[in-house]
């Protein structure tokens, strides 16, 4: 990690919560930290009582309806975190001149979209 690119940052309206994406040696914050824990927090919370379902042998289309929740949940759950990935780390990767955090974030995108 370069030090003298290290560099914590906060937006307008965000709570501080900083980290590193170690080779790109960037600190910064994330508006969204709180609200993508609590989302996975209650997907996690929702795929449990569907675990909970299947335990009881609750009926295959009620199951299958629940998970497409949860499904859907991750996914826009991944979508908040690219957004603030995209506003915060790319941001500051190229105020930094960090060409490789954009193939890394078309890497993301790749993975994220599979």
């Amino acid at each position: 990690m370069i030090e003298e690119h290290l560099e914590n940052h906060l937006h307008e309206g965000e709570e501080e919560h900083m980290h590193s994406h170690g080779e790109h040696g960037h600190h910064h914050s994330h508006a969204q930290t709180k609200a993508v824990l609590n989302r996975l927090s209650r997907a996690i919370g929702h795929l449990e009582s569907i675990k909970r379902m299947v335990e009881d042998g609750r009926d295959c289309s009620e199951v299958l309806i629940q998970l497409s929740a949860v499904k859907s949940a991750i996914n826009n759950t991944g979508k908040i975190i690219l957004q603030d990935h995209i506003e915060h780390c790319i941001v500051d990767a190229v105020e930094h001149g960090d060409r490789d955090a954009i193939k890394e974030l078309e890497k993301a995108i790749d993975r994220f979209m599979k």
